[in-house]
């Protein structure tokens, strides 16, 4: 006999490659044996063996280790099974006994069911309904006087969530930029160099940081490849950016968006951060030269109060927005791209996607700046890396997502 929630084990160790005989002769028992259509029809594709010379994924399971249709397929069933254990739990609080017993809806769309060679057959996304919104956009002089307040229109969409969370993601359009600080520019460093012009294809961003009301609903979907920590933050409060994440946390976290959406979720590329946060502007902020306390949340100065600093992260959205209808891009929490650790850009990819070969995989990206960085390291131009396995109250990020 074998409940819920030890298949869901079961199938969590298949999923990490970690499965033994016994994992693979439960997993056939239930699935044949299963009353439910869909299941009996998924359990041919994944233990029979096949007739014809094709090889279905089954056998890969047992012959070959395991497939991305493999996976698929039992990250779909470990979802039916955690949504019908919580369900069946709160309903008569206590665990359920016979999995054979269990009938997941035959409706639930989000069930795959595979034939040879092919895609799973998941109905695709729906298509977002595009709107506009409008923001404020501000440019200040050298001395940090405000010469320019202007409003601007973009493109978004809504991603909603459980719980009424909801994500609002930013179009922005193809275009060129030049990458990198020129050496005139104040503070600037070497490794943010040499510039060069990338050539991007449009993508949308994040309007905000992700906040730890948009973290908790995602941590709280069954995991792809890690756990997650459903308050991993030290400064508490559900519109302020998530922190103390991981860029494996983040990763993960992407891949459980994906997966509950089915669009593709993912960390920026570090060269799509800075096109995004330029927002077609040169200048070291894109507001200006300089960054005041009344347009970011860094370690700042001010002539009468010495020094001020909130010490802390604040709610997303506090400041006028760039030309892009992107918030928080300088300041708040140094946010992680998906890019290897380089220490410049002789080589680095010109077509905007993330720089993955020849650096060191273990040190990832960081960008922005954060509530406790000087003005320098919140340029646009400005670089970090740290371990991807690091936690820091000063790390969060943002997402990007492809439409085309």
């Amino acid at each position: 006999m074998t409940t819920s929630h030890e298949l869901i084990t079961i199938l969590d160790r298949i999923i990490d490659g970690k499965k033994d005989k016994t994992d693979i002769a439960l997993l056939r028992h239930w699935l044949e044996n299963s009353s439910n259509k869909n299941l009996v029809q998924s359990a041919k594709y994944i233990v029979n063996t096949p007739d014809s010379n094709n090889i279905h994924i089954g056998d890969k399971i047992i012959n070959e280790g395991i497939n991305e249709e493999t996976i698929a397929i039992l990250r779909q069933i470990q979802e039916i099974l955690q949504k019908i254990s919580i369900e069946t739990a709160s309903q008569a609080n206590s665990p359920i006994s016979l999995i054979s017993n269990i009938s997941p809806p035959a409706t639930n769309e989000k069930f795959v069911v595979i034939t040879n060679a092919q895609t799973p057959l998941l109905p695709p996304p729906r298509i977002p309904a595009i709107t506009k919104f409008e923001f404020e956009v501000v440019t200040i002089d050298t001395q940090g006087i405000e010469t320019k307040r202007c409003f601007k229109q973009a493109e978004s969409f809504i991603e909603s969530l459980a719980d009424g969370i909801v994500l609002e993601m930013v179009s922005i359009g193809s275009g060129k930029f030049q990458m990198g600080a020129p050496q005139d520019e104040s503070e600037s460093l070497e490794d943010e160099r040499p510039q060069h012009i990338v050539t991007l294809k449009p993508f949308c961003m994040g309007k905000y940081p992700i906040t730890q009301a948009q973290w908790r609903v995602i941590a709280k979907l069954p995991k792809v490849k890690s756990c997650l920590k459903l308050e991993p933050s030290c400064f508490k409060g559900d519109n302020l950016p998530v922190e103390r994440v991981s860029w494996y946390d983040a990763h993960e976290f992407c891949e459980r968006l994906s997966r509950e959406t089915r669009r593709k979720y993912r960390l920026p590329s570090e060269a799509e951060w800075e096109y995004a946060c330029r927002a077609q502007t040169s200048t070291p902020f894109h507001f200006g030269k300089i960054i005041t306390i009344n347009l970011g949340n860094y370690c700042g100065h001010n002539e009468n109060i010495h020094t001020f600093y909130h010490q802390q992260t604040i709610e997303v959205g506090n400041f006028p927005a760039n030309a892009f209808g992107l918030y928080d891009m300088h300041g708040l929490v140094w946010e992680w791209c998906d890019d290897y650790e380089h220490q410049d850009y002789q080589g680095a990819p010109l077509d905007g996607s993330a720089w993955l070969n020849d650096g060191n995989e273990e040190y990832r990206i960081l960008r922005g700046g954060s509530w406790d960085s000087s003005p320098s390291c919140c340029r646009s131009a400005s670089r970090f890396s740290e371990m991807a396995s690091v936690t820091d109250s000063r790390f969060g990020f943002r997402i990007v997502c492809t439409l085309t």
